[in-house]
């Protein structure tokens, strides 16, 4: 395959793919929404973690809730739990990388706050982890996952919502994943502000 049609078979496999998460995720989403919503009316934050390529999509995640996503309003309660070095470093020194969010989570979380953990695979023992400390922290969880949902999902509880994309290739979850979490912000900022700017 020459690489201009590889290229477009990029293009129509991503298209084919978020054709296939159309049909079983809107719902998801929404519920997810509300949780969040929930949280954000209640006084809480959600606290957002993900490793890699997930990594980038919880800061974009939380720069979204904390400065603006399409409307003029109010900074909300949100905080990415992957940019601080100096804490993750010493964490995965002096005990071990799978505890880089657990910890933090333990530190931060409160009743009330939602955590968005993003795995592709669902297979992150950093990512598990935090859920586990979440859920000891009194917190709900939103889990964006692909593949099988992995241990990601085995650890979440009834209250808890996952988003997971129908793919096993992680290029194609992963995009995925950034129309999800687009989606989240937009249903965050109408639910609490309405659909015009402020």
């Amino acid at each position: 395959m020459d690489q201009l049609n590889k290229i477009k078979q990029h293009f129509r496999d991503s298209i084919e793919t978020k054709q296939h998460a159309l049909k079983i995720l809107p719902d998801l989403i929404a519920r997810a929404s509300d949780l969040m919503v929930g949280g954000l009316k209640g006084g809480g934050k959600i606290l957002s973690c993900g490793n890699g390529g997930s990594a980038a999509d919880a800061q974009h995640f939380s720069a979204e809730l904390l400065n603006r996503f399409e409307m003029e309003r109010p900074p909300l309660a949100a905080m990415a739990l992957t940019t601080d070095t100096s804490t993750l470093t010493s964490i995965a020194n002096d005990y071990h990388y799978d505890e880089v969010f657990s910890k933090q989570v333990r530190a931060l979380g409160r009743p009330g706050d939602i955590l968005l953990a993003i795995s592709t695979s669902g297979g992150s023992h950093s990512i598990v982890r935090a859920v586990t400390a979440a859920h000891e922290a009194g917190m709900s969880v939103v889990a964006l996952t692909g593949k099988s949902g992995g241990e990601v999902a085995k650890a979440l509880l009834d209250g808890d919502c996952e988003i997971r994309v129908p793919s096993n290739v992680t290029a194609r979850i992963q995009e995925v994943h950034l129309l999800v979490i687009h989606c989240l912000c937009d249903f965050i900022d109408t639910s609490l502000f309405g659909s015009e700017s402020k």
